[in-house]
């Protein structure tokens, strides 16, 4: 039995991954799916002050909460800087990162490092009045539609599963100063084949920072494959169990 994490995106909750979830259970693994500080059943906390800092204590908590060791820790999007993060205060616990479509921070990086264009989100939230607080990005023309998703009930679903973000989760950079943390096997999922016009994700290097070679798979979906593929995508979790 294996004990998977998994951490949603920016904008989400722990209920995108509730068709990924059975899957996994059903193959006899535990799995926790939570939503971090500001979304889902805790959306009532968001405020200026929830950062990244907060989201990686959100899942360290947990981590120590449960006692949980050897744990297949997966970030989806802005959730890799968030498990990065976590890694790196508890990397005694954590048997494999795995990063879903996902930011991947070097020590030091925030997410507008790491896209730029995250920037504008931030200057969006400025020019809103409030100064932090960003809402969902609006749902583009297929094959882009929201967040990847493009079936109409799944679009309407995804909808009611979506809070606004706090630009501070956007600002804070990724402490990744344990160097145990380097040590940690790392698996890359990217999602092919409908990125947005102008869209450049960041090289994954051949060799990972513990010195073994890159590994890196691919599902041909949008960006929130947990939706649109959740079968598969629990496919390839599975076979890192």
């Amino acid at each position: 039995m294996s004990t998977y994490l998994l951490v949603h995106g920016a904008w989400h909750s722990g209920a995108s991954w509730q068709r990924v979830v059975p899957p996994l259970t059903a193959a006899g693994h535990r799995v926790f799916a939570p939503s971090l500080t500001g979304h889902g059943d805790k959306a009532q906390l968001l405020g200026p002050e929830v950062g990244l800092d907060t989201h990686a204590d959100d899942v360290v908590g947990l981590i120590t909460e449960e006692d949980l060791t050897e744990v297949i820790l997966v970030g989806h999007s802005y959730g890799g800087l968030v498990v990065s993060s976590a890694a790196n205060q508890v990397p005694d616990r954590i048997d494999r990162l795995v990063y879903l479509d996902a930011m991947v921070p070097e020590d030091g990086e925030s997410a507008i490092d790491i896209m730029p264009v995250t920037q504008v989100l931030i200057d969006m939230a400025v020019s809103s009045g409030t100064g932090w607080r960003i809402p969902p990005l609006p749902e583009l023309p297929p094959p882009g539609g929201l967040f990847g998703v493009t079936d109409p009930a799944d679009v309407a679903w995804l909808r009611t599963t979506l809070s606004d973000q706090s630009a501070r989760c956007l600002q804070q950079p990724v402490r990744l100063d344990n160097p145990a943390t380097r040590s940690i096997p790392r698996t890359h999922i990217h999602c092919v084949g409908s990125e947005p016009e102008g869209f450049e994700r960041r090289p994954v290097p051949a060799i990972q920072p513990n010195g073994t070679p890159a590994q890196v798979w691919e599902l041909e979906t949008g960006h929130d494959s947990m939706v649109t593929k959740p079968a598969e995508l629990a496919d390839l979790l599975l076979k890192l169990g």
